[in-house]
């Protein structure tokens, strides 16, 4: 099964920046499922480094972890 993860919200929403970032990582990965993520409106904020390491949801890891979880394991992260 092939999965595209959208990312729509950035640093203003914390928690819905890193929903489909988590579900990604720890659902598709772990599953073996084929996946990619997009960066689209605010979700492009991500792209910064600087920026992705101050994104922590409530309830989930924080992006900066879930972004790399997803480069280690070959997932294509597209903006």
């Amino acid at each position: 099964m092939k999965i595209l993860y959208l990312v729509a919200a950035g640093t203003a929403d914390p928690t819905r920046a890193s929903i489909p970032l988590h579900i990604a990582a720890n659902g598709s990965v772990a599953e073996g499922q084929e996946c990619a993520v997009v960066l689209v409106g605010d979700g492009t904020e991500l792209i910064s480094r600087e920026k992705a390491e101050n994104v922590e949801g409530v309830g989930v890891a924080p992006a900066k972890e879930l972004l790399q979880k997803l480069l280690d394991n070959g997932v294509p992260v597209y903006v």
